[in-house]
């Protein structure tokens, strides 16, 4: 039977909004990393932001049982009762705040209750400030909600932290919102309450900005340092903030998909609209298994932190060995964000002239089959960002493999 003719008929347009959203790096890197190992490399990826343990048991248990007892049905748009009250319980008792009912809202991960908010608020020109380094997909989001990224540099020598006059400076009347990460994914710093009260200060002479603070990595912290939020360092600034938070890192739990947050009633309510028409509520089992996590025993965090805090001793020390590299101790999160000044002019040993930090990551992933994401994709370079949420021997041996890189550099 001969083939049906190609039709001539063009493909339609796709959105012209997607010519200024980029493809996650590091989801990119990630994926390169995949094919080399398909192809039988023995490849280490320190490229994604993913825990190694295991999700808590009686998560686990508590989706299984919520499945048997038929709990499968289209859930509530912000929630389940349980859930959210298991929410309010935590920001209680971790933060300090007080949220009602209706100032709660669960989301399909952290990422939607960022987005939701972003979609509810911004208009045309409005602009959204954001510290660097960022999470990639920050100045994106606020581009899919027609804002226009803006961001303010925090330098490696005030420890990747944003600087009160920097942050002053940067704010104009078109400035919507400020967002916050800290612990910060890509760097790790984290503020301390006299740094966040800092912030605050600035935030206080300008009513018309709201503040939005990703919380994600509120447990992993490191030396006794402590946590801080800033709805609870300023409480005069809480009705608008809002405070974002999930399950992801802290618990282990990134394939359940669940985030959550809190803030002003008005604000929650225009999210939920946003949210009913994008995905509805998020499913019922990985709810359960959250309110579990929540309410369940807490000791695991303080245990995993620890283990973190070797892993981080560790990655920094070696790193510090290569020649070239320059590896900043940070205080929480588990990412570290090396300077690879000293490496760029230099040629790696299959070639490749290192121009730049995705130079150096492209080398380093095809010749030492070490993956990793430059900090152009976090909007500073030249750096690498590289995550230790891997195992202890892996990230032995893919250090020892970028000090090897870095002295086969000429």
């Amino acid at each position: 039977m001969p083939e049906a003719p190609m039709s001539s008929t063009p493909m339609p347009a796709l959105a012209q909004r997607l010519k200024e959203v980029s493809f996650s790096a590091s989801a990119a890197m990630t994926g390169k990393a995949r094919e080399l190992k398909a192809a039988g490399h023995n490849v280490i990826s320190l490229a994604i932001g993913e825990p190694d343990f295991e999700t808590p048991p009686h998560a686990i248990e508590a989706a299984y049982k919520a499945a048997l007892a038929g709990d499968t049905k289209y859930p509530p748009q912000d929630g389940t009762k349980a859930l959210k009250e298991a929410v309010q319980r935590k920001f209680k008792r971790d933060n300090n705040l007080d949220y009602a009912l209706d100032e709660i809202l669960i989301t399909n991960g952290g990422k939607q209750a960022i987005m939701d908010a972003l979609l509810a608020t911004c208009d045309p020109g409005d602009e959204v400030l954001i510290p660097a380094p960022y999470w990639v997909s920050y100045a994106e989001m606020a581009k899919l909600a027609t804002a226009t990224p803006t961001f303010v540099n925090c330098p490696q020598n005030n420890g990747f932290k944003l600087r009160p006059e920097d942050l002053d400076a940067a704010i104009t009347p078109k400035t919507k919102w400020l967002l916050l990460n800290f612990p910060s994914n890509p760097t790790g710093a984290a503020c301390s309450r006299e740094e966040m009260k800092a912030i605050a200060q600035v935030m206080l002479k300008h009513p018309h900005v709201w503040i939005m603070t990703d919380d994600m990595y509120e447990h992993l912290i490191y030396d006794g340092f402590e946590f801080c939020t800033i709805a609870d360092v300023e409480p005069a600034l809480k009705n608008r903030v809002l405070t974002v938070n999930g399950a992801s890192k802290s618990y282990a739990m990134t394939g359940w998909r669940v985030g959550f947050c809190g803030g002003p009633k008005p604000l929650i309510k225009a999210m939920v609209n946003m949210q009913s028409q994008l995905t509805s509520g998020v499913n019922t089992i990985s709810q359960a298994a959250v309110t579990a996590a929540l309410d369940g025993p807490q000791d695991l965090l303080a245990e995993r932190a620890a283990i973190y805090r070797d892993r981080r001793d560790l990655v920094v020390a070696m790193l510090n060995e290569a020649p070239g590299i320059i590896c900043h101790k940070p205080e929480g999160a588990f990412y570290v964000y090396p300077n690879i000044a000293g490496c760029l002019g230099k040629t790696s040993a299959g070639g490749r002239k290192i121009e730049t930090d995705t130079d150096f990551a492209m080398a380093l992933l095809e010749e030492k089959h070490v993956a990793a994401v430059q900090g152009a994709a976090y909007g500073m370079s030249p750096y690498l960002r590289i995550s230790y949420a891997a195992d202890t021997e892996s990230l032995r041996d893919a250090c020892g493999r970028i000090q090897d890189f870095c002295r086969s550099l000429t």
